[in-house]
């Protein structure tokens, strides 16, 4: 009787089964299935599979002129496949946009959904992936034959990288994460902060947005990885436009990014920064509109990191080296110097947090089930290495933990945390008397000082011009006689990314970290750059389109008389 009382006290006292393992183990029973008896008869069988499943919880309060606006949950999963036939030498992976003029008559005419069951149910799961799989299989088959063909029209290239990396197998599973949401209080606070623009009828419009998302991910493959992985995030994004007199458009926004609910701003702190931007707005309204310029610069530390990311960070992601369409500005360049001697760029996704700041590129493991690595870029000026999925590119044959992508989509190599290291740093009242300097030298009557940017975009096709953009939000002009600062606007930062980047003259001696979201061929993914203020010996700065249009006829209704 004590025996059973014990045995049935420790029952109670075990921990209970981890759910979310039913769908691993689903997958990895519909992997072994397919592994074992997928394969057309007179045709090979697949010799690589992974399969990936996302869960996405989401929370949303959006709130206008002191109201919500929006309030929404959203529950998802997704599902994708990888299947390939031939082998790591050279498989039915690739673009198939490279082999449009291989493609016969056949057509596909009807697409297995990309959804997955909510509920964890084991064979629900296993239907979905079963008919991905086939379909995956099929187009696998056709590529292949395709790919093959191509030796009747072209010689084989002779330093042709391999087809995927041979990489050790994963097992991890992450410890469940808390996902709370205080939905009443965030209602209170996108009316409380949206209504405080109600007090600026120059700001015509505005919404303040406060979202949770919660990632789940479980990969397995063929070869034996098994992964589980949670993040969290949280953010509030404060926007507002106004129209400045002569009709231009003008946006100001704020961004804050959080792994824990309470890791946002107080809402102290968010009042504080939403009538900071309040004031930005009304001083752009009537601040001089620059002429085109060319001349030295000092990039406040989030346009540096937009500089850096743009102009060099998106050149080094290994498929592109290897794809004839692009640039490849810097493919059979390692060992050679490409940047001044005294800058260091390093990506480092396991770099969890910096000065303060979570990064929003933090991962342990990549999208391919890589864990994730630092990766030193380059060194003292000199290329040391790209940015790596599984997709090898010459001289390197394994991954170094970058193969990233948004759900459904195949991963490619991209940014996480870019680092922008420098041994040749200052005071920023120093960075400044150089600025002076420089345009003294150069016959300027001022330089210029990039405090915010709202983003930038890049090209790195071969049939467009190699350059990058970059609209500034807060652009001063500096008076070379009184060092007085003149806030100014009309203009975007525009250049080429090889002549821009190696005309960093120095940087400041406190970097600063910045989160945000980065989209390129495999969709959006959480990025960070770290970077100091960096002087740039010469930036150009052309016209941006301008609107010209008229602010709204009558004033707002809570401004008009009643």
């Amino acid at each position: 009787m004590l025996a059973t009382a014990i045995l049935s006290a420790a029952l109670l006292a075990a921990p209970a089964p981890d759910a979310r393992l039913a769908v691993l183990d689903a997958m990895k029973a519909e992997l072994g299935r397919s592994m074992e008896r997928l394969r057309l008869s007179g045709f090979d069988a697949p010799y690589f599979i992974a399969y990936q499943v996302r869960d996405h919880r989401a929370e949303e309060v959006t709130g206008r002129f002191g109201a919500v606006f929006d309030d929404q949950s959203r529950h998802e999963r997704r599902l994708g496949a990888d299947v390939r036939v031939g082998d790591y030498a050279l498989d039915s992976s690739g673009a198939q946009d490279d082999l449009s003029i291989f493609i016969g008559p056949e057509q596909q005419t009807w697409y297995a959904p990309r959804e997955a069951p909510v509920d964890d149910d084991p064979l629900a799961l296993r239907s979905a992936l079963w008919l991905v799989t086939d379909e995956k299989y099929k187009e696998a088959l056709s590529t292949w034959f395709k790919k093959k063909s191509r030796a009747v029209y072209r010689a084989d290239e002779a330093d042709r990288a391999a087809s995927l990396t041979r990489e050790a197998p994963q097992a991890h599973v992450d410890p469940p994460l808390a996902f709370p949401f205080d939905r009443a209080r965030w209602r209170g606070e996108v009316r409380a902060l949206s209504a405080l623009f109600r007090e600026h009828p120059a700001v015509f419009d505005s919404s303040v947005k406060v979202t949770a998302d919660k990632h789940a991910r479980w990969i397995a493959t063929s070869e034996g990885t098994a992964l589980l992985t949670e993040e969290v995030l949280y953010a509030v994004h404060v926007q507002a436009n106004a129209r400045a007199v002569d009709g231009q458009l003008l946006e100001d926004s704020r961004d804050f990014y959080a792994r824990t609910e309470g890791g946002l701003p107080s809402p102290e702190a968010l009042r504080t920064e939403t009538r900071a931007l309040v004031a930005e707005l009304e001083a752009l309204r009537t601040a001089p509109v620059v002429d085109p310029y060319t001349g030295p610069a000092i990039l406040a530390p989030e346009a540096a990191g937009v500089l850096f990311h743009e102009a060099v960070g998106h050149r080094l992601e290994g498929e592109r080296q290897d794809d004839d369409k692009g640039g490849q500005t810097f493919k059979g360049q390692i060992g050679r110097d490409i940047l001044p001697s005294f800058l260091t760029v390093v990506d480092d996704p396991t770099l969890a947090a910096a000065g303060g700041t979570a990064l929003n590129g933090f991962y342990d493991y990549d999208d391919q089930g890589v864990p994730a690595q630092r990766t030193v870029l380059v060194k003292d000026g000199r290329l040391e290495a790209y940015l790596l999925s599984r997709k090898p590119v010459k001289p390197f044959t394994h991954s170094n933990g970058h193969g990233r992508s948004q759900a459904g989509r195949p991963p490619v190599a991209r940014m996480s945390n870019l680092l922008v290291l420098s041994a040749r740093t200052v005071p920023w009242a120093e960075l400044k008397r150089r600025l002076l300097e420089e345009a003294r030298r150069q016959g300027k009557p001022y330089g210029l000082i990039v405090k915010d940017i709202s983003g930038g975009n890049t090209n790195t096709a071969s049939f467009g011009y190699q350059a990058f953009k970059g609209t500034p939000r807060l652009l001063y002009r500096v008076d070379v006689a009184t060092g007085r600062e003149e806030l100014v606007r009309g203009v975007e930062m525009v250049g080429t990314p090889l002549t821009s980047v190696n005309k960093v003259l120095a940087t400041s001696d406190r970097p600063q970290a910045f989160n945000g979201f980065c989209g390129a061929e495999s969709g959006y993914v959480p990025v960070s750059t770290v970077a100091p203020a960096v002087l740039v010996g010469e930036i150009e700065l052309q016209r941006v389109a301008q609107a010209f249009e008229r602010s709204p006829i009558l004033p707002s209704p809570w401004a008009a008389p009643r």
